[in-house]
C-alpha cells in the first residue's frame, strides 16, 4: 500500500510540476514535496489501535475531505470550487474551469482506552488521502482521482478468564487494512443538475488472530488466524440539484448511492496447532448497499449550513457466506462554516471557521456503541494564491466493547493546492 501511495503521489506531483511556467511557483513545489514526505512517513504507522477494528473489515473510513470533516463530516449536499469532494462524485463540476486542484492530508490520533484494568494511551498517524481534480470541458464535465483508505485494522489486547478451574488468557491481535484507488467523472446536464460516478479499485490485506494461553504449563493452547486478501472493483453514483436565489442565497440538494456488490479476493482461515486450513470462496463476501442524502444552504461566500444522513445496509451483506453477521449503520452530521469577508484586507476576516457534530452507529453486532463526535476547524488561505491550508480537530467518544470506553482526539492537516493552468498568457 505504501509503495502504491508513493507512486501515485509521485505521478500527481510530476503532472503538477510539468504545468508550472514561471519561477514564482518554486515555493509551491517545495511545500508540496515537504508535505508529501511528512504524509508518507506518517502512513507507515497504524491508522487505528481500536479493539473494535478486529470485527468485519475493520474500522471504516468515510473519505471526507478536511474542510468538510471539520464540519461534522457533511459532504453530500456541498459543492465547492476550492475543495475536492470525493465522497460526492456529482460535485466535481463545481470546480473553476481553468483551475487544477491537488489535495493531500495526513492525521495524528491520540486515543485513550478505559476498562476495569485502568486506562492506557495510544498514538497513531496516517496518510488520509491524495486527490486531484481537473475540468475537462468548460463547466460541463470534470474529472477527479485519488487514493485513500477504505478500512483500517490495528489492535493488540488480552482478556483473562477461567473455566472449569483452569485459568487462561485470550490474546487478540490484528493488522492491515483495505485501500482504494478512485477515479470519477461529473456531468452538468442542466444549469441546475449534476450527475457523477466514482470507480473504485480496492486492495489490501487484513489479518486477525486469536491465541488461547493457559496458565498451567501442562495444558496446550491454540492459535487461530484469519486472513483476507482483497482485490475488488465497485462504483458509487451521485446526484446534486442546485439553485441560487437573488444572487446571494444558494441551496444544494444531494444524494449518493452504492449498490451491494461482491467482495472479490482470497479468504483463508487456519489453525496453527492442528495445521488445519479452510479456504473460503470470495462469493461469500459483499460490500453493502449504501445511500445518503444531504442539503446545504450558502449565503454569499460567508455562511454555509449543511446536513447529511447516510445509511449502510450491512445486515444484508454476506460475510464468510452468511448474512446478518453485521447490523445496519446510520450516520447523521450537521456542520457550519463561516467566513466574515472574503474580500477583506484583514487576514482573520478572510479565514474559514468551521464546526460540526455527528453521530454514527457501529456496524458490529458485538457492540451497541454509537460514535459521538464534535469537530472544529480552520482554513488558512494563502495571500497570493487560491491554495488553502486546512486544519481539523475531532473529538470522538465510543464504547467499542462491553466494559470499555474509548476517547479519540484526531488532528488532521490538509493542503488544497489550486493553480490556474488552462489559459494562454498574454505577452
Amino acid at each position: 500500500m505504501q509503495l502504491f501511495e508513493q507512486n501515485f503521489a509521485q505521478l500527481a506531483f510530476f503532472l503538477y510540476f510539468c504545468r508550472l511556467k514561471t519561477m514564482q511557483h518554486i515555493r509551491y513545489i517545495s511545500s508540496v514535496v515537504l508535505f508529501l514526505l511528512i504524509s508518507l512517513c506518517l502512513s507507515a504507522q497504524n491508522a487505528t489501535s481500536s479493539p473494535s477494528s478486529r470485527f468485519g473489515y475493520g474500522e471504516l473510513n468515510d473519505n471526507i475531505p478536511v474542510p468538510f470533516r471539520s464540519m461534522g463530516g457533511v459532504s453530500v449536499g456541498l459543492r465547492r470550487n476550492n475543495a475536492i469532494n470525493m465522497a460526492q462524485p456529482a460535485s466535481y463540476t463545481a470546480c473553476d474551469t481553468m483551475t487544477f486542484m491537488f489535495d493531500v492530508a495526513a492525521s495524528a490520533i491520540w486515543t485513550q482506552y478505559k476498562d476495569m484494568n485502568g486506562s492506557r494511551n495510544r498514538p497513531n498517524g496516517n496518510l488520509e488521502y491524495v486527490t486531484l481534480q481537473i475540468p475537462l470541458w468548460k463547466k460541463h464535465i470534470a474529472f477527479a482521482a485519488g487514493v485513500m483508505p477504505y478500512s483500517s485494522v490495528g489492535y493488540d489486547f488480552a482478556v483473562a478468564d477461567s473455566k472449569g478451574g483452569h485459568d487462561f488468557t485470550l490474546k487478540y491481535m490484528g493488522e492491515g487494512g483495505i485501500a482504494q484507488v478512485c477515479a470519477g467523472l461529473s456531468f452538468n446536464i442542466l444549469n441546475w443538475v449534476a450527475l457523477g460516478a466514482n470507480f473504485y479499485y480496492m486492495f489490501g490485506d487484513v489479518t486477525n488472530g486469536t491465541e488461547l494461553v493457559f496458565d498451567e504449563s501442562g495444558i496446550s493452547g491454540s492459535l487461530m488466524y484469519r486472513n483476507m486478501e482483497v482485490r475488488n472493483f465497485r462504483m458509487r453514483y451521485g446526484l446534486q440539484a442546485f439553485h441560487t436565489f437573488a444572487k446571494d442565497h444558494e441551496v444544494v440538494l444531494g444524494a449518493v448511492m452504492e449498490h451491494r456488490q461482491r467482495m472479490n479476493g482470497e479468504y483463508v482461515q487456519y489453525e496453527l496447532y492442528t495445521l488445519d486450513s479452510v479456504i473460503v470462496e470470495s462469493s461469500g463476501f459483499q460490500v453493502p448497499l449504501y445511500y445518503s442524502v444531504g442539503a446545504s444552504y450558502r449565503y454569499k461566500d460567508r455562511l454555509t449550513v449543511a446536513f447529511d444522513f447516510a445509511r449502510t445496509e450491512w445486515s444484508k451483506a454476506k460475510y464468510f457466506g452468511q448474512k446478518g453477521q453485521f447490523k445496519d449503520r446510520s450516520r447523521y452530521a450537521l456542520g457550519v462554516e463561516y467566513r466574515h469577508n472574503p474580500m477583506s484586507r484583514n487576514y482573520g476576516e478572510r479565514m474559514f471557521w468551521r464546526t460540526g457534530v455527528s453521530m454514527t452507529d457501529s456496524y458490529v453486532r458485538a457492540t451497541n456503541s454509537k460514535d459521538w463526535s464534535v469537530s472544529l476547524g480552520m482554513g488558512f488561505p494563502l495571500r497570493t494564491t487560491a491554495t488553502i491550508l486546512n486544519f481539523a480537530v475531532e473529538y470522538t467518544r465510543r464504547n467499542p466493547l462491553q466494559g470499555m470506553k474509548e476517547n479519540n482526539l484526531k488532528f488532521t492537516l490538509g493542503v488544497g493546492v489550486n493553480e490556474t493552468w488552462f489559459f494562454k498568457r498574454k505577452l
